[in-house]
């Protein structure tokens, strides 16, 4: 019995082992997740390709929402939008670049971009929600899940502002998508967060800088701000403000304005007229809804003051214009005339404008968005077949011209935001390329079979290092944030009498340019506001050369005042923080603006003083040379016998090197003149004392020896004069030796004793040994003075005794004088009268010792005899 109930089951598990797999092949697979938002395909188009490019594009700005009150779906509440009709050059653009891959046998043959396209309305919203749907099969919501799908998804280009890229970002990342849109700010430690995100816009700091290179080129420093109150508008700030700061540019104002400004009070608006008018030129920056605030601000002060709202803006890459409504698009735009803008950099592809003028929106191909936009800009309506269009409406004839549509309105020629688009496109394309191999035919055959296994993520390492040159022949490169650098163009925006608002460059930035050429600008061909430079600065008088900024307590650092500068310094610019202090070899000119070459100031052969000096040094040398050449002649006559002729030749000798010496201090001043100046002046002035001192202390010994019983006779004679002459300069010079040894003189230049003059001169090097030196000379001449003092009252017969007391009294009272007028001058005044000090100090010894003398040899010969001598009353 057991038996039984084992054989049934065994049957019955056969039997459903047969009947399930017929089973299962009955059942049909469905995807079991609808699509929940009815309408999403409305706002989308899909051209069918063999790998897709996706789109997720702005063609309307969100004007204001309506909070989910949770009683209705949240996607289907009504909102309020305003179509940008040049947003919509971004789909044209998409569309174009993708013809232009698939027309290319080379890039990718055999293979077919298709593109998807959905218009998010520049709303984080819609932008999520077509992100899921672009990674969802077609018609359904499950990202991820490729149900019967039979294309893929390639790539992504998407994301026209920081907070929609990043949106984007997080969604992309996730399945490794490559994402092309406009960058937003991360840190490289963010970048495995976001690691399929690739910028196609120029990076916002180098606007930044050249933004404020725009501002130091003009002289502004007193500029206003607008930007939005949100996390865009707060990083721009946080990134411009240390600029400006560093640049010492300050804010006049800086207005951050919340998107549903424009349901402001009057009184907010009043304040915001008041506020604005404070700067003369103001930096916008903002998205759609920003800059259509600041078009209703500038509308409202023009109806309601009757005035033009005359301001010079400049704009940022992402200013786009908007008009609000037809009948207001010339008031709308007349605020921004003589506007400055920083776009994207345009490439000249000649084939866009073709495919514009292609455009068929009666026959628009699956493109829903072609037809609404062709109603906005040529302001008709496109009726369907039987359709009858209202009284006074206009209809739509598909033969409109786009080169009729003002530049405010649509450009036909490839903007700078859809040249990034286009180089967005054949960049993905060349990641293709390269991810195949070398692109030969082959390759690209096996390529054609192999669609279905391409994975989006293998183009990522590509993208990072992918290098090619557009159809405009620019050279694209990206790394591992995108777009490698970026160049923009600056453009000037000019209301033509015509009415007609064109955008005219006058400059550009390439960030890869050397140093001073990456931000050119041509000012002359600006057109401004108010026919005129603006000056925006905070002070109404700028500081000029010679003057330097002072700021006031309490007010910002462009808010200056000009002082002149202090003695001593200069400032060669305008408006210069500080004044700088000129070298020590120049000197402030009159104006101080810039400093001049000081003069080198010493006692040269061609100064008066210097002239007047040498040939006073050169006479006195002449006489007493002359003086001894009558000495030596009439060295046989009694006066010159009893004068020891010895001891008077020395004397004469001495005193004409003493005058000589005084050409070593006149003239250029160097390394040998320093030495020898003070020490050959000591010495030979120590050996004319000295001779002096010998023959004073002879006199005296002599009158004593004629007194009966003086044993000083034994004194008399040679080696007592030879120990004088030769012991007191030998001290001198031991002590000059001393100095040279440890401290020399040596050339110095003084420049800040005389005013616009460099004083080269010697300096003694050891002061002290100067003045030691100098102190034995004068104890020397005090010695001297001292005993002819006391031999002055003897006979007449010793009477040289009395000129030599006169003569050391001139010597010590020159001397004495000297010292204080030489520490109390400088330059070649205290040359000059350390030389005159040694001449008339020389000149008292020669005219009072000798003179006399020569007087009775030359014209008194008579009186030159021996009984005159001895016994004066009888000759």
């Amino acid at each position: 019995m057991t038996g039984l109930p084992l054989l049934v089951v065994l049957l019955l598990e056969l039997f459903f082992w047969i009947l399930l797999p017929s089973a299962a092949k009955r059942m049909q697979t469905v995807c079991v997740l609808e699509k929940h938002f009815q309408s999403q395909e409305d706002w989308s188009y899909y051209r069918p390709g063999d790998l897709i490019i996706g789109g997720n594009l702005p063609l309307a700005a969100l004007m204001f929402t309506r909070g989910p009150d949770f009683q209705k779906d949240p996607f289907l509440l009504i909102d309020k939008f305003l179509i940008m009709p040049k947003s919509f050059q971004l789909f044209l653009a998409l569309m174009f670049a993708v013809k232009q891959v698939n027309t290319d046998l080379v890039l990718l043959p055999n293979i077919t971009l298709g593109f998807h396209i959905y218009e998010n309305r520049q709303t984080e919203r819609y932008s999520s929600l077509f992100s899921l749907s672009l990674l969802s099969t077609r018609g359904q919501m499950v990202p991820g899940y490729k149900c019967d799908r039979q294309d893929r998804l390639l790539s992504v280009i998407g994301g026209d502002n920081p907070k929609s890229s990043m949106v984007m970002a997080s969604i992309f990342s996730i399945f490794k998508v490559p994402q092309l849109g406009v960058g937003f700010e991360f840190t490289q430690g963010d970048r495995r967060v976001y690691p399929s995100f690739f910028w196609i816009n120029p990076s916002e700091f180098p606007q930044c800088a050249s933004l404020v290179q725009l501002l130091l080129h003009f002289q502004w420093n007193w500029v206003g701000l607008v930007a939005p109150e949100d996390d865009d508008g707060e990083r721009f700030v946080s990134t411009l403000m240390p600029m400006l700061k560093e640049k010492e540019i300050c804010l006049a104002f800086t207005e951050m304005m919340k998107s549903d400004f424009y349901a402001s009070s009057g009184s907010k608006l009043l304040h915001i007229f008041n506020t604005w008018s404070k700067g003369e030129v103001i930096i916008l920056f903002g998205d759609s809804s920003t800059i259509t605030n600041v078009q209703v601000v500038a509308f409202v002060y023009e109806t309601q003051r009757n005035t033009s709202f005359l301001k010079v803006w400049i704009f940022t890459s992402n200013w786009k214009l908007t008009a609000m409504n037809s009948q207001y698009i010339l008031q709308s735009i007349k605020p921004f005339h003589g506007a400055l803008h920083f776009r994207d950099h345009t490439g000249d592809v000649s084939e866009f404008s073709h495919f514009l003028m292609s455009l068929d929106p009666l026959n628009p191909q699956g493109d829903v968005f072609l037809p609404l936009w062709w109603e906005k800009v040529f302001a008709c309506k496109i009726h369907k077949p039987g359709e009858m269009p209202s009284k006074g409406e206009k209809s739509c004839t598909g033969k409109e011209n786009l080169m009729n549509l003002p530049s405010y309105m649509f450009e036909v020629s490839m903007s700078g935001e859809s040249c990034n688009v286009y180089n967005a496109i054949y960049a993905v394309a060349h990641a293709l390329h390269a991810l195949y191999g070398s692109g030969t035919q082959s390759a690209m055959m096996r390529l054609a079979k192999r669609t279905t296994h391409v994975q989006s993520w293998q183009l990522l390492p590509y993208l990072r290092t992918i290098h090619f040159n557009n159809s405009a022949g620019e050279e694209i490169s990206f790394s591992e944030n995108g777009l490698g650098s970026g160049r923009c163009d600056l453009l000037n925006w000019v209301l033509l009498p015509n009415l007609s608002f064109v955008p005219v460059k006058v400059g550009q930035i390439d960030p890869g340019a050397p140093q001073g050429q990456d931000f050119t600008i041509n000012s002359n061909a600006i057109v401004w506001a108010r026919k005129k430079v603006p000056f925006a600065r905070c002070g109404m008088k700028r500081c000029h050369a010679g003057e330097r900024r002072r700021v006031p307590e309490g007010k910002q650092v462009c808010c200056y005042q000009c002082v002149p500068c202090p003695e001593g310094s200069v400032s060669n610019q305008t408006d210069a923080a500080h004044c700088d202090p000129c070298p020590e070899d120049q000197y402030p000119k009159e104006d101080k603006d810039h400093c001049i070459a000081k003069k080198i100031h010493f006692l040269s052969y061609q100064d008066t003083l210097g002239y007047s000096l040498a040939s006073l040094a050169l006479c006195l040398s002449v006489i007493t040379l002359a003086v001894l050449a009558i000495f030596l002649k009439y060295h046989d006559t009694p006066i010159v016998k009893a004068n020891n002729q010895d001891l008077t030749y020395l004397l004469l000798v001495s005193l004409k090197l003493c005058f000589l010496c005084s050409f070593l201090f006149i003239g250029q001043p160097g390394k040998l003149t320093c030495l020898f100046q003070q020490t050959a002046f000591a010495i030979l002035f120590s050996l004319a004392v000295s001779s002096v001192l010998a023959k004073t202390v002879m006199v005296v010994l002599a009158f004593m020896a004629t007194k009966p019983g003086n044993r000083t006779r034994k004194l008399l004679g040679k080696p007592l004069t030879n120990s004088i002459v030769l012991a007191c300069p030998l001290v001198q010079a031991v002590l000059c030796a001393i100095w040279l040894g440890t401290s020399p003189p040596f050339p110095k230049f003084d420049f800040y004793s005389l005013f616009g003059e460099t004083i080269l001169e010697c300096n003694e090097g050891s002061t002290s040994m100067f003045y030691l030196v100098l102190a034995y000379l004068g104890f020397l001449a005090l010695i001297s003075f001292m005993v002819a003092f006391l031999a002055r009252k003897l006979p007449d017969s010793f009477n040289e005794a009395k000129f030599i007391t006169f003569s050391m009294l001139v010597f010590c009272s020159v001397w004495i004088t000297f010292l204080p007028t030489y520490l109390s001058i400088k330059g070649k005044s205290m040359v000059a009268v350390e030389i005159f000090s040694i001449l008339a100090s020389g000149a008292g010894l020669l005219a009072c010792i000798f003179f006399p003398k020569c007087y009775i040899i030359l014209l008194r010969p008579h009186l030159n005899c021996k009984e005159n001598i001895m016994r004066p009353k009888n000759c």
